[in-house]
């Protein structure tokens, strides 16, 4: 018998698909499951309390101390369920409000690392306000360059980027707009054979699509904001290695450990952590099985790859054969090289029609979009000279309904 994903019963776990419209917009605004909404509801109403003295269960790992309030129990199941998003253990797990800040934190933290001497590689594939942090280190900065035809990041230059004086190579794994995945594992394995260097990852894009495990990925360090998964406004990094804070410790003393990187999180919000990724471990239903939170998570990923990456593929063929639509890093000459792996989303221009008009005329119909920011990447692929592109994003209650519709709509003005 094969087991197949049940997109009707996911879409029972969100309580916001009831409007009538069709959301694909899931890279910027993701849609907030139940069980998130009612989690950080719960938890804002009883951080203040003091916790009760019996004997914990659930999330609660340990017997509460006299005077602990029930909000700090929250901040720890919340790097429980982050570790188990990715594979690792709770005491890898370092917390923030956003990326941005853990990569400022980050840096300062590996400062006495970076002297002129030495070098930090940088992708520009990245949003300027994560890479901007090491930017300002006293180090060499070097850049990782995208193709300007396909969006994607070639793994070939980074045998030239790294070398002995490299300390930090910074990326993302995938792009939020073009749907682009960077090659990872290769890109780490250079590093490794050339330098001492801690890798850094970014998983964001990437986390709410396929299964995720830090040891096979063999990066040092991942970073994933929870708010891009449809969970709360909360980001955290994960260490590959609990030595590694040792490490940080002996360059910048003071505070110890993941206290020394970890910047204050409303209690309130990271009340919603861990149901988001109860979230993601139910996808599958009865399909996933049982037993830990992390098996029935891979279980449910593993169902919802091959779906979404349907869904991908008819969303790329379907908007592809419109003479008039041009997909950023796939349609052109330029593009002809592009890889297949790529993300359930793209960015896309209707010749002759200003993006702003192809975004109402979705909106009109009920389908929400977003249009894609101009950025220097986008500007350089083109996307200014055609009047501006959108951006469609698929999540785990889509349909190919959803997808036929889109085509109808775009195809009323290509």
């Amino acid at each position: 018998m094969v087991t197949r994903y049940d997109v009707a019963s996911v879409r029972g776990l969100y309580t916001g698909l009831s409007g009538g419209w069709t959301y694909l917009n899931a890279h910027d605004v993701p849609q907030i499951p139940e069980k998130v909404i009612a989690g950080v509801s719960r938890a804002f109403r009883t951080s203040a309390l003091v916790a009760d003295q019996d004997t914990p269960s659930g999330t609660h790992s340990a017997a509460p101390q006299p005077g602990c309030l029930e909000g700090q129990y929250y901040i720890d199941s919340a790097r429980t369920a982050v570790a188990d998003l990715v594979g690792a253990t709770a005491d890898r797990v370092v917390l923030g409000a956003n990326l941005p800040v853990l990569y400022q934190a980050l840096a300062r933290a590996i400062a006495p690392l970076l002297r002129a001497n030495s070098s930090v590689v940088l992708s520009k594939l990245d949003p300027p306000e994560l890479y901007s942090a090491f930017t300002e280190v006293d180090a060499q900065v070097r850049w990782a360059q995208p193709d300007l035809g396909t969006g994607e990041m070639p793994a070939f230059q980074f045998a030239d980027l790294v070398d002995g004086s490299t300390r930090l190579v910074s990326l993302a794994a995938g792009h939020e707009l073009l749907g682009t995945v960077a090659p990872v594992e290769e890109i780490i394995d250079t590093v490794n054979t050339r330098s001492r260097a801690w890798t850094l990852v970014d998983i964001s894009a990437t986390a709410g699509y396929r299964p995720v495990d830090i040891d096979a990925l063999g990066a040092d360090i991942l970073g994933v904001d929870l708010g891009k998964l449809g969970g709360p406004q909360v980001a955290a990094l994960v260490f590959r290695d609990t030595r590694m804070f040792k490490r940080i410790d002996a360059l910048s003393p003071g505070r110890h450990g993941a206290a020394k990187l970890e910047t204050p999180v409303s209690t309130g919000l990271a009340g919603g952590v861990s149901p988001l990724i109860d979230h993601f471990a139910a996808l599958g239903g009865e399909a996933a099985g049982r037993g830990s939170r992390r098996r029935r998570l891979i279980a449910s990923m593993q169902l919802l790859e091959p779906y979404l990456n349907g869904l991908r593929d008819d969303l790329y063929q379907f908007l592809g054969t419109l003479p008039a639509v041009h997909i950023l890093g796939v349609t052109g000459e330029a593009a002809a090289g592009a890889k297949e792996d790529r993300l359930p989303r793209l960015s896309f221009a209707v010749n002759g029609v200003p993006a702003e008009t192809v975004h109402q005329r979705l909106f009109d119909n009920r389908l929400v979009t977003t249009l894609a920011p101009s950025t220097p990447l986008l500007s350089e692929m083109g996307a200014d000279e055609i009047g501006g592109a959108v951006t469609v994003a698929l999540a785990p209650f889509n349909t190919a309904c959803d997808v036929e519709h889109l085509t109808r709509v775009v195809a009323s003005l290509a």
